[in-house]
């Protein structure tokens, strides 16, 4: 027990890392898609999840962005939803792919594929479940050599912490620090 005392004495003295630089971005139209994850009613609201209802203007901000250019724009649900329960502030579109999954929105789906066709190289990703989905699909683009932008005021977890985290784990994980660009939704240029 003492052993496990120790760890969690350190663990509350440890210092916040410094924030990470946040970069305007600029990018093509043609070889960019947005990601948008797991925004629904069951996950998406004041009772479970009021973070995520805050980033609703940011995300829709760049989904504005992205349909005025005529990029690449997919959707994603968790396993258990259906497009019934997608937020009416950033409904798909009848010609936007949406994808049922996991917190990797590429395993054993279409996202992949559907990537390649469009000559995709660069994903913008936002929405809920900062530490899951956003997380596991950003680590999942990297490994597909995708570069990742993610606007930090258009993600969302239950708690500040978990938001922290997956964007500090972007920023200095081996796996995504070099093909992750750190933005805010209002500096993004398309």
């Amino acid at each position: 027990m003492s052993g496990e005392n120790t760890i969690i004495e350190e663990w509350i003295r440890v210092k916040v890392p410094n924030p990470p630089e946040i970069q305007e971005v600029k990018i093509k139209p043609k070889e960019t898609a947005l990601l948008v994850l797991d925004v629904q009613n069951s996950n998406c609201n004041n009772e479970r999840r009021p973070r995520c209802v805050k980033t609703l203007y940011k995300i829709q901000t760049v989904l504005e962005k992205a349909r005025e250019r005529e990029m690449t724009v997919i959707f994603t649900l968790t396993s258990a939803a259906s497009k019934a329960d997608m937020r009416r502030e950033v409904l798909p579109k009848k010609e936007e792919l949406v994808i049922k999954a996991g917190v990797d929105k590429f395993f054993e789906t279409e996202l992949e594929k559907k990537l390649k066709e469009n000559k995709i190289k660069t994903v913008i990703i936002v929405g809920t479940s900062a530490n899951g989905a956003v997380l596991s699909t950003a680590i999942g683009a990297a490994v597909r050599k995708l570069v990742t932008i993610v606007p930090i005021d258009a993600i969302s977890a239950t708690y500040p912490y978990e938001e922290q985290y997956t964007v500090w784990h972007l920023a200095n994980s081996p796996g995504t620090r070099r093909s992750t660009i750190l933005t805010k939704a209002n500096l993004i240029t398309i």
